[in-house]
């Protein structure tokens, strides 16, 4: 295994990016998010996304982890994307064979060092499945908080890409210095 390089990502890295997004949500989102949008139209609609943000970043940081193989991770951090919460934690994903290798966890604290660096508040929070138990062990492991539950908006505001009512946990970090000291 090669050593890991972290840097800014770029409109270059959308590919890749939606193709880690996408299947990471296919593992961890099953039974919140429909089948057939997981099985279907996923990588599509993630590679809109993604194409379109980092080609226009709005007020955000895109910050990607990647070895000799290609892309291991990425974090994607919108800054004071909310008054009471501060800078959103969008995204937070790790290739399946190099999760518990401390990716996720390097990638937490660059995104918490941009926070304090570029955001006006210095406060973050992101949001969890509520059955993906095994993130939320990780957040608190990180000092994250659980501040609040709430329904799971559906992607692309299509309704029918979600299965009945799924709930998700708004985990915060009232200072985002706080979590980049945690880590390391």
């Amino acid at each position: 295994m090669t050593a890991l390089r972290f840097r800014a990502a770029g409109p270059e890295d959308a590919d890749g990016i939606a193709m880690l997004h996408a299947g990471s949500w296919r593992r961890h989102y099953r039974g919140a998010y429909s089948d057939t949008f997981l099985d279907g139209d996923v990588v599509a609609d993630r590679r809109v996304v993604w194409s379109s943000r980092l080609a226009t970043p709005q007020h955000s940081a895109t910050i990607v982890a990647e070895d000799g193989d290609g892309l291991a991770g990425f974090v994607h951090v919108v800054f004071d994307a909310d008054e009471e919460w501060g800078s959103l934690i969008d995204n937070l994903h790790v290739i399946p064979d190099r999760q518990r290798t401390g990716i996720g966890r390097e990638l937490m604290r660059r995104a918490g060092a941009a926070v304090v660096g570029q955001a006006n508040a210095r406060s973050l929070f992101l949001w969890v499945l509520e059955q993906n138990t095994s993130a939320q062990r990780f957040y608190k492991a990180l000092g994250g908080i659980h501040s609040g539950t709430e329904s799971v908006s559906p992607p692309g505001g299509i309704a029918d890409r979600l299965n009945g009512a799924p709930r998700k946990w708004r985990m915060t970090w009232p200072d985002a210095a706080a979590l980049t000291n945690a880590v390391a």
